[in-house]
Order: structure tokens, then C-alpha cells, then sequence
């Protein structure tokens, strides 16, 4: 075990322990701090099952509920997110070219709550810019909603438009006729011009002490075995190894999974809705629609595992 791997465990029972003596935060303060209350969780959770179905409640080992959240909605999880390809080849087919940095909480020289960053293509480099990439990406789709709404379906097209049948061949007339590979023998093999796709189990639990969501990954690999904690890794930005991305206990499972730290989340999610309070077409964001912005940034953390099939509502 690496000294990194020992921080990493004395920090996660620190943590289990501060996040257990912390006070349930109780005044609804989330466009302020960025943070939630239990209630609006819960509210929150309830709206991203309701739009997006792949997500679901649960409630855990019963001897691991918390009290202030309802009994059966300890936790949200999403299943079979794939994965299909590993960060290095993400980073090779990107950006050769990365320039990291490390982002701390405070001023001092306390690694506890620190950040890394890094700058290619699809992750941020700096709180700002990821707020700002999905402030962007809000824009760009509700935009695509507008020239949607502009299109008339219920006008048919002018009959100048419309081809004579005539003039369509015949698929027989444009097709060879060929064996049909449906009916083929095949071979399963695993080698490296074939696309092997990762799944993982995504769950998002609430940080009592950070008083946000966090992000928790179980993976498999394509033949439906759990992947090891250094399996998961190569899924994850090298940068984020072990620092931002941990192996922890899950709060309400037995299971000890990977884990993005919640430390700054509160802060990107400030940044986020006041960009997105102050663009162009001005929408508030209300509090239900807190964990589908959230998903949104955490798949600018964490790009190689497909997160937008789970949000696209």
C-alpha cells in the first residue's frame, strides 16, 4: 500500500466521522452556497427520476439509514452506464498538449480539500471554465428547443417537393445479393481491435458535512465482472487518481467504490447557477433542477463514462 493509498484511508474515517458530527443544515441556501438541504435532495432526486427513468431511489443496509432523509430514498443509482473507451486513449485523442493545475479550498498548504484539474477538449481547467462549459451547453440546447419549436411538422411539404414513386429504384436494383452474416458462425474474442465496453453502476448519495451530492462508480467489464479499484482507475483522468477520485466505503452499502471528492462541488454549482441566472435567456434555476446540472458537470470530471444517455430529458 502506497502513502497516497494510507492518506486516502485515515482521510475517508476522518471524514466518516466529521460528516456524522455535523448539523443537518436546515435553511435552503443553494443558490447562495451551492449547497443543499436533506429536503431539497430529496426534491431535487424526485425531479431527475421523474425526467430521467434510468435513475431510481434506493435505500441501502437497513442498519446504515440516515435519518434525515426518508427511508426509502437513501440514495439515487443509475445502472449500465457504459463506457467505452479508457482515459489514456481519451488523453492520446484529444490534447497531447495538458497543462495541470492544482486548485485548493484555501490558501494554506492542506491537501485535504484540493483539486486537480486538468485542460483538454472535454475537461476544465479552472472552477470558472467548468461552470462556464455547461452554462454553454444549456445555451446551445435550449437554443436547438427554439428552431425545434420554429419548425411547422403539421405543414405538409409542397407537392414539388414531394418524388415521383417512379423515380425511386427498386432496393433489389441497388443491392448485391450477398450472404447474410446474421446467419454466419461466430466466435467471441477479446483483442485489441475490438471495442471492449466498460459499464458502471453510478450512485449519488448526499454529503451531510459538504452538504452536496456525491458521485459514487461500481464498474464491470464487458464480460459482467466487477472491475478492480485499479481497473476503474485507467476510466479516470491520471491526474484525478487517488486525489479527487478515492476508493471509499459507500455510506449505505457494504461495498467500498470509487468516489469523486465533494469538496468543490458547492462551488462549481454556485458559479453555475449564477452564470446560468445572468446568460442570455435569463432562467432561474429552480432547486429540483439541482442534479441535472450536476450530472452535467460531472460528466466534464469524469468524460469517459457516458453520462448523457442517463439526463437527456
Amino acid at each position: 500500500m502506497s502513502a497516497q493509498d494510507v492518506y486516502n484511508s485515515v482521510y475517508s474515517r476522518f471524514h466518516s466521522v466529521r460528516e456524522y458530527l455535523a448539523p443537518v443544515m436546515k435553511d435552503s441556501k443553494f443558490k447562495e452556497t451551492g449547497c443543499l438541504t436533506p429536503e431539497e435532495f430529496v426534491v431535487a432526486g424526485d425531479f431527475l427520476v421523474y425526467k430521467c427513468p434510468t435513475w431510481s431511489w434506493e435505500s441501502g443496509v437497513p442498519e446504515k439509514l440516515r435519518n434525515y432523509l426518508p427511508n426509502d430514498k437513501q440514495y439515487l443509482v443509475t445502472r449500465s452506464v457504459p463506457c467505452f473507451r479508457r482515459a489514456a486513449q481519451l488523453e492520446l485523442s484529444e490534447n497531447d498538449d495538458q497543462d495541470t493545475k492544482e486548485i485548493h479550498a484555501n490558501d494554506g498548504d492542506d491537501d485535504e480539500d484540493s483539486w486537480t484539474y486538468t485542460h483538454s477538449s472535454r475537461v476544465a481547467q479552472t472552477v470558472e471554465d467548468m461552470a462556464q462549459n455547461v452554462v454553454d451547453e444549456e445555451e446551445q440546447q435550449e437554443a436547438t428547443r427554439r428552431q425545434m419549436a420554429d419548425l411547422n411538422l403539421d405543414q405538409p411539404p409542397p407537392p414539388e417537393d414531394i418524388p415521383d414513386l417512379d423515380d425511386i429504384p427498386d432496393m433489389e436494383d441497388l443491392v448485391e445479393e450477398e450472404d447474410d452474416p446474421a446467419i454466419a458462425p461466430t466466435t467471441v474474442t477479446h483483442n485489441d481491435k475490438i471495442l471492449q465496453v466498460r459499464t458502471y453502476d453510478v450512485f449519488i448519495t448526499y454529503d451531510k458535512y459538504y452538504r452536496t451530492p456525491r458521485i459514487w462508480l461500481f464498474g464491470y467489464d464487458e464480460d459482467r465482472r466487477p472491475l478492480t479499484s485499479e481497473q476503474v482507475f485507467e476510466d479516470v483522468n491520471a491526474d484525478y487518481v487517488k486525489k479527487t477520485v478515492t476508493i471509499e466505503p459507500h455510506p449505505h452499502t457494504n461495498l467500498h467504490l470509487a468516489s469523486i471528492h465533494p469538496c468543490k462541488h458547492a462551488e462549481v454549482m454556485m458559479k453555475i447557477i449564477e452564470r446560468m441566472s445572468t446568460s442570455s435567456h435569463g432562467d432561474e434555476i429552480r432547486v429540483d433542477q439541482y442534479l441535472i446540472i450536476f450530472l452535467k458537470f460531472i460528466s466534464s470530471v469524469v468524460p469517459t463514462i457516458d453520462y448523457d444517455h442517463t439526463i437527456s430529458a
